[in-house]
């Protein structure tokens, strides 16, 4: 049944064309766009990330929400309005109606964008760095945890926030049944530094190796993500001793001054630009592009070893008018 006007999801004409032709398509937050950078660095960033998805082999789709309307899949143009907005809204799942009824615009979150993505019928995702277990008040887990639990998708990032409780993270995803692998790696990596001293449920080292374990780890009836970690490039990461120092001194400030809640974590990743004197946003720029480039491998893996089913009807209306044979049938 279609989407009413309130609460509709559109794609733009490419993503809408490559799943209906089951293509390769990677889904990109938006977050770091609206939230991240200022402007115009963050649109250059958007741009590269798009640009490194297309040399991989697959279409981007990058998710955000504009005037009330959820989109998968932005055109240039969109693409840059929504860098250029000052203050919108920053949504997770919870934040979606909020944004759809009052006609906002806004950047998606990991949980958001999984959401929005996984109801178009995509597979993969590549991000920075999830959300996970704040250190503190022992309630202080992001939405991310739960969309990485429920939602069936394939989520490749540089291991959780460096700024989060990490064996903590670790531990609920384990409770919650969610496998991490380790790509290339035996250990769970520190975002901006290669190792955490912390194990992974398994090592893989290709994309395709990937693509297969994740569609044994649904194929068994499982309905959690795949988490796959892969460490910042080398050339950009930072020692686990020089991150943790600027860590440790931003998490004092922010607590001193009282930030909290979804002010916290962009509070903190300036100020870490600014203790590390840039060494943290080289780091963050680097990994969102090696993410990017092995997420876009692994969704061709994953086309071309077989089609996966989404799990649940794909939901993306397309922008443009198209006759009726051309929308993809709800599966």
């Amino acid at each position: 049944m279609r989407l009413s006007s309130q609460v509709s999801q559109v794609c733009s004409k490419t993503v809408h064309h490559a799943l209906a032709s089951h293509s390769p398509v990677v889904a990109l937050e938006s977050t770091v766009v609206t939230h991240g950078l200022p402007h115009p660095e963050n649109l250059q960033l958007a741009r590269d990330m798009e640009r490194v998805v297309r040399e991989n082999g697959a279409s981007p789709a990058t998710v955000a929400v504009l005037d009330g309307r959820i989109h998968v899949g932005l055109t240039d143009s969109e693409l840059e309005r929504l860098a250029s907005l000052p203050d919108v809204r920053k949504v997770s799942r919870r934040d979606f109606a909020t944004a759809i009824a009052k006609k906002e615009s806004g950047g998606t979150t990991v949980a958001g964008t999984m959401f929005a993505a996984h109801r178009a019928g995509i597979q993969v995702f590549a991000t920075g760095g999830i959300g996970g277990v704040h250190p503190g008040p022992p309630y202080d887990i992001s939405a991310d945890l739960p969309a990485l639990a429920g939602i069936p998708m394939a989520v490749v990032c540089a291991g959780a926030k460096a700024i989060l409780d990490l064996p903590g993270t670790l531990e609920y995803l384990e409770t919650m049944s969610v496998p991490v692998v380790g790509y290339g790696t035996d250990e769970f990596p520190a975002f901006y530094s290669p190792s955490s001293g912390l194990g992974v449920s398994v090592r893989l080292d290709s994309p395709r190796e990937v693509a297969e374990f994740a569609r044994t780890h649904w194929k068994l009836g499982n309905t959690s993500a795949v988490l796959v970690a892969q460490p910042p490039p080398q050339d950009s990461a930072l020692s686990p001793e020089q991150a943790s120092a600027a860590i440790q001194q931003a998490q004092r400030e922010a607590s001193q001054a009282g930030i909290n809640g979804q002010a916290l974590t962009p509070f903190l990743l300036k100020r870490l630009t600014e203790l590390t004197g840039g060494a943290t946003l080289k780091a963050n720029l680097a990994l969102l592009l090696n993410n990017a480039r092995l997420a876009a491998q692994v969704a061709c893996a994953m086309k071309s070893s077989g089609r996966q089913r989404p799990t649940w009807p794909s939901i993306c209306w397309p922008k443009i008018p198209m006759k009726n044979n051309d929308i993809p049938a709800h599966r």
